[in-house]
């Protein structure tokens, strides 16, 4: 296990965390617009921000340590409320831009202030200049002249987090495009396309939804960039671009549920993947507010659950385990007993602490390692 110094998985402790506080309403009946919709940390972590249906940020600020009990993390209270987007109609296109916000990224801080960009496009990815705020230039436009024509969506896109003129983006289709602004300001042509070849016997109805890629991110080193599809967490090489160099299954037990999973539209939904601050191991969401991580070493792998009733102060997360086929252990949860409802779409890792940030509904969990 890597050690825990520097976001790495808590030494000698196999995935040990505990409960550290919860941001959000109890209400049973939630609405729409509250629906947590985007996490993400700053660069030093002590910002964290939350994006939601409705269009709101939240920005969360972490508190001085307590010099009662030095070794304490410090809470994160709210900071500042804001409306990002609001509700439009594009009149000559005859189209609603609904105002849930998709993405929240924190710029590099250059001075005493904050900055960070909100986004919610799925067709084009449009550059910014922070001192040009009338207009934006446009860098992939995949829109086809007929939208009767359209085969495909961006899903994500993301900078290299050291060669500021490389960007990768990924498509519905379950692609991954690299593309270098050296070459040419319009990214109409990638540098490098990466695809996992699939196996014809493998092949169902279903194939092309489940390989639609739902999140990349680079690694800190920039060596390495994570996918998430819907069963699954890819880790590509930057330098091999036929196939991952590693898969994660998430809950490879619901592949037999695809059908019940395609009539209620959950089979669409969108899971997010972060690494955590020394690359070592990767997290991601799942159903019945479940969240899996992933040791790239040791190939240890938990499944935790944000849950308001684990939620007493320091309280310890108990692994759970899915019971897919068979006799059901005590300890397991039938597959067939999942709450399809409860989802953990959207997770963040501390860039340096190992402080995770699990969005559940209009719920916010912050778990920290045991260790500490």
């Amino acid at each position: 296990m890597a050690g825990a110094g520097g976001g790495g998985c808590p030494a000698g402790n196999d995935f040990q965390w505990c409960f550290s506080q919860v941001k959000g309403a109890v209400d049973e009946d939630v609405a729409e617009a509250d629906i947590i919709s985007t996490v993400e940390f700053n660069y030093s972590g002590d910002l964290l921000a939350t994006g939601d249906k409705g269009g709101r940020v939240v920005i969360f600020q972490r508190e001085q340590e307590n010099k009662i009990r030095p070794h304490s993390r410090g809470e994160y209270n709210v900071y500042s409320t804001f409306q990002s987007h609001e509700p439009e109609f594009d009149y000559l296109k005859s189209l609603e831009i609904e105002e849930k916000i998709n993405k929240i990224r924190w710029l590099p801080q250059q001075n005493a202030a904050h900055f960070l960009l909100s986004t919610n496009d799925d067709l084009r990815i449009n550059l910014w200049h922070l001192e040009i705020t009338d207009r934006s230039f446009n860098i992939v436009d995949i829109k086809p002249a007929n939208m009767e024509e359209l085969t495909e969506v961006i899903t994500a896109a993301e900078f290299h987090p050291h060669q500021c003129n490389v960007l990768v983006y990924s498509s519905s289709k379950g692609t991954i495009r690299l593309c270098d602004m050296r070459s040419s300001a319009l990214c109409d042509r990638h540098s490098k396309f990466f695809e996992e070849p699939e196996d014809p016997s493998s092949r169902s109805f279903f194939s092309e939804i489940i390989s639609s890629i739902s999140d990349v991110k680079f690694s800190h080193s920039g060596r390495y960039m994570m996918t998430r599809d819907y069963l699954s967490v890819k880790v590509w090489d930057l330098n091999m671009e036929s196939r991952p160099v590693e898969t994660h299954q998430v809950h490879e037990y619901l592949r037999s549920k695809l059908c019940s999973l395609y009539e209620n539209d959950c089979i669409f939904d969108k899971f997010e993947c972060c690494w955590n601050g020394s690359d070592s191991a990767v997290m991601t969401g799942s159903y019945n507010n479940f969240f899996r991580m992933f040791d790239r070493s040791t190939r240890r792998d938990v499944t935790l659950e944000a849950s308001r009733e684990s939620s007493k102060p320091r309280a310890s997360l108990k692994p759970r385990k899915v019971c897919a086929g068979g006799k059901r252990k005590k300890d397991e949860i039938s597959v067939d007993s999942l709450d399809f409802n409860k989802k953990i779409l959207h997770t963040a890792w501390h860039p340096v602490d190992n402080v995770i940030a699990v969005a559940a509904t209009n719920n916010l969990y912050i778990f920290q390692d045991k260790a500490n």
